[in-house]
């Protein structure tokens, strides 16, 4: 653990913090009741603490309020429910109610790519500071949970000191979130590691006392928190740095793909083999149709972005490549789909015209009903543009994918969907895909050819059931 405190000092402070409000322990509100708010708000209420989740969307906290959680995310409904009927969690659109109830306001809005280029947008954390800020009439710690921008946190600060009454001696800090979707409330109870960027004793108290729950929890199952006590840049940088790293080990084994079906090789074989190396390790080495979702991809772009602005581009430079190997995957599907349907690739893609084509999944990752930059949707527009009758299935996500990409059709089953199908592409590893029985779906379809998008399938059962099969780096089978 770093620190920029001695032990003692860091012991004194923690020891020494009583929260403003006087309440026994830290209140807590989270600003932006989106994936992240709305996540973190029911978990910690789960955890203990009284929380306040704030938004400017009325019909999201009408919802929450009543005991519905927007999203899709393994025992997140539950745990609402719970924790409203125990009263230790409440919603409200009200950021005066919300700075006179918290002691401690974690920002969890969202940082979309800018329309106009790679940077973050800061709109909704500038729109939410400048909300809350002038009605904090006494001591308050504004803890920045958001992914942004190295430099925001002191940015937030010069909001905050603009803002805020001269009297209430609010202060900043940040502390990046780490979720991983379909497991984020785990992730929320037990972190594998915590970050404190602070600048004073008193933050430094105030965040240990408002994650002590987390603290608790870990020490009655005889578990450790890592804690990173650090400074503004290094916090701030914590969160983009992972997913960059992330996004370029899934981006290598997706070139490592490329190299595969050029050679004959089987990428899957390969990143067994290069996984049993402890310096390279086994996860995120599965080749497919690439990353999604709502964070990696355009977190890497603000990262490339941000770092043309500190003058440093050149050291981020990796990351555009990465990020084009990852838009090729998809492509990568239409000449599959071209290839298993004898349809010639021209220079400006395949004419799949009159062709029935079912996908299944629509979700960037399984176990979510997330479509945010979903690779499986981008090859649904594709496929479509290229004239194919195209129909989805996914077992949370259809209602999202209908609002985004409402030219296809949406089947109710994995049954329906295939029906009469002449070619099935796989492109979300939900359970009820791998497991699927080959034999039984091509009873239902008019041919049985199958791109396994994201390599989860068994291609010798699958061949043996008669299906020609095409994964992402790995040799044809039939």
């Amino acid at each position: 653990m770093t620190s920029p405190y001695s032990s003692n000092q860091t012991l004194q402070a923690i020891a020494a913090v009583t929260p403003p409000s006087g309440a026994p322990r830290p209140r807590l509100t989270f600003l932006g009741t989106g994936y992240l708010g709305a996540t973190y708000a029911i978990c910690f209420a789960e955890l203990g603490y009284e929380v306040l989740g704030v938004d400017v969307d009325a019909a999201k906290i009408d919802k929450l309020n009543a005991g519905a959680v927007p999203i899709h995310e393994p025992g997140l409904d539950e745990l609402l429910t719970k924790n409203l009927t125990a009263g230790r969690l409440r919603f409200t659109t009200d950021y005066a109610h919300a700075a006179a109830f918290g002691d401690v306001h974690f920002l969890c809005v969202g940082t979309p790519q800018r329309p106009d280029g790679l940077a973050a947008d800061l709109g909704y954390v500038e729109s939410a500071i400048i909300s809350l800020a002038p009605y904090l009439g006494r001591k308050a710690l504004i803890v920045g949970k958001s992914t942004v921008p190295v430099g925001t946190a002191e940015w937030v600060e010069q909001l905050v000191g603009k803002h805020a009454p001269v009297t209430s001696e609010v202060e900043v800090a940040w502390s990046p979130e780490f979720l991983q979707e379909g497991f984020a409330v785990e992730d929320v109870l037990r972190p594998n590691r915590v970050i404190f960027g602070v600048k004073s004793e008193w933050a430094l108290g105030m965040l240990h006392s408002a994650h002590k729950g987390v603290f608790d929890l870990a020490a009655t199952e005889d578990r450790d928190v890592p804690v990173v006590i650090t400074d503004f840049p290094t916090a701030e940088l914590a969160k983009v740095a992972a997913n960059a790293f992330l996004a370029t080990k899934i981006s290598f084994i997706n070139a490592m793909a490329e190299v595969c079906e050029a050679s004959g090789a089987d990428v899957t074989q390969l990143a067994r083999a290069i996984g049993y190396d402890p310096r390279i390790g086994n996860k995120f080495l599965r080749a497919g149709v690439g990353f999604g979702g709502a964070c990696l991809p355009k977190d890497i772009r603000a990262f490339q972005a941000r770092a043309q602005e500190l003058g440093v581009g050149e050291a981020l430079r990796f990351l555009h490549e990465a990020d084009l190997i990852n838009q090729r995957r998809r492509q990568r599907v239409i000449q599959l789909a071209a290839e298993l349907l004898d349809r010639r690739y021209g220079p400006n893609g395949p004419d799949l015209g009159g062709v029935a084509v079912t996908v299944l999944g629509a979700t960037f990752k399984p176990n979510s009903d997330d479509v945010r930059d979903s690779p499986a949707l981008s090859v649904v527009r594709k496929l479509s543009r290229a004239g194919a009758h195209v129909t989805v299935y996914d077992p949370e996500g259809m209602a999202n994918a209908a609002r985004e990409v409402p030219e296809v059709t949406y089947a109710l089953s994995l049954v329906d969907a295939v029906r009469g199908a002449e070619l099935v592409c796989v492109l979300t590893e939900w359970d009820e895909f791998r497991n699927a029985d080959p034999t039984a779906i091509g009873e239902l379809v008019s041919g049985r050819r199958v791109i396994d998008g994201r390599n989860c399938l068994d291609p010798v059962i699958w061949a043996r059931a008669g299906w020609e099969y095409r994964g992402m780096g790995r040799p044809s089978s039939r």
